[in-house]
């Protein structure tokens, strides 16, 4: 595929994967050869991670669909070799958190796609894209699921700064577009309709109480995780890319 014409985005935003989608089956060991390659590539390149992501899922029962699908992903870093994630010089070594989740995305299990990255100061330097273990029965409990791991992940890594002399003095915000999550998190009246998620809902609650963490609301928009969860248009695209700080260098 070296001549191969360049792709815009990763991901096709109108296709949808399930296992058996009706077309011919490829050699399993060729195509997982294939993802593995994307996903060693994605330690450095967060903007490729849901389409890896989902490709991922089918290594044991590949499709033509799906070689076509990773051979897009291909094409697109075909035009961006150059593009990688720009760090620049900060004197506020904040850390900051977004947290994000689709809903029902994978047809095959009805499973929700989970999604997180934390910047300090500039370009992000952690991030996560994962199929959640359970199915959510409402978009805000696929949220809630969502940000009980970018907190997780926050307090991790408070402690690796901390002993990197870089302790977080002030509360780590992480970004979250939904608004019922996050009243949730505060609010006892929810509680009826939230027994199925108590664990995770009183460790939210507790880890904002003692000031470690606080969710805070940011609009659709502004919500860079997007990236992470869905395929999205090219324009779209391009500008979370951008506030990721995946660049050409």
């Amino acid at each position: 595929m070296e001549d191969c014409k360049s792709m815009s985005t990763p991901m096709n935003i109108k296709e949808k994967f399930s296992k058996e989608d009706g077309t011919e089956k490829v050699d399993e060991i060729y195509f997982r050869s294939l993802i593995g390659c994307l996903m060693y590539l994605t330690t450095t390149r967060p903007d490729i991670l849901i389409a890896v992501n989902i490709l991922s899922r089918f290594m044991h029962c590949a499709s033509e669909t799906h070689l076509k699908a990773a051979r897009r992903v291909i094409r697109y870093i075909k035009g961006t070799t150059s593009f990688g994630i720009k760090f620049k010089k900060s004197k506020d070594f904040k850390l900051l958190g977004f947290s994000d989740s689709d809903w029902a995305g994978c047809i095959d299990d009805m499973k929700s796609t989970s999604g997180y990255c934390f910047s300090l100061g500039s370009g992000v330097f952690s991030w996560s894209s994962k199929k959640q273990e359970t199915v959510a029965q409402s978009t805000t409990e696929a949220e809630f699921i969502a940000a009980t791991t970018a907190v997780n992940q926050a307090l991790w890594l408070r402690k690796i700064l901390s002993d990197l002399n870089l302790e977080q003095k002030e509360d780590t915000k992480i970004f979250v577009d939904n608004q019922a999550a996050i009243a949730i998190s505060h609010n006892p009246v929810f509680h009826g309709k939230t027994k199925h998620f108590n664990i995770k809902l009183f460790f939210l609650r507790e880890v904002q109480r003692d000031g470690v963490v606080t969710l805070v609301y940011c609009r659709t928009e502004e919500q860079i995780v997007d990236i992470f969860t869905k395929s999205l248009p090219a324009s779209k695209f391009e500008i979370l890319r951008m506030k990721l700080g995946v660049c050409s260098l």
